[in-house]
């Protein structure tokens, strides 16, 4: 059974969209019980890349199977919102994955610098 979703991609996420379809909400017809996920892969859009999706207003994971008419929000990382509370597509928000990354790269960085610093300059052997 076919049915129609309105879906709104916002930020980068565009990038990955027909220019007709870039910020603004625009139809998709799906044939049979859809997932948000298997929608958002149509789509071209990377799962790992998005952060939060909203159905009818409401917060869905991405395992949520769609219905006609229904409207979904589909956002990037949240680089200054919080969105842990809200989201419920994992269990940490992609900001908050991608600061301990971060954090974990530079504790690596320094201490490979101070490594560096008590053993001297590799010499070639």
């Amino acid at each position: 059974m076919s049915h129609t979703v309105y879906f709104r991609l916002y930020e980068e996420l565009n990038d990955y969209l027909p220019e007709e379809k870039r910020k603004r909400t625009f139809s998709l017809s799906l044939k049979g019980p859809t997932t948000v996920e298997e929608a958002i892969c149509f789509l071209g859009v990377p799962p790992e890349e998005v952060d939060l999706v909203l159905v009818n207003g409401e917060s869905a994971p991405f395992n949520h199977v769609t219905r006609d008419a229904d409207r979904v929000s589909v956002y990037p990382i949240f680089e200054s919102l919080d969105v842990s509370t809200v989201t419920i597509l994992r269990d940490k928000s992609l900001l908050a994955i991608k600061l301990a990354r971060e954090s974990n790269n530079r504790s690596t960085k320094k201490k490979t610098l101070e490594r560096r610093k008590r053993n001297g300059p590799k010499k070639d052997r």
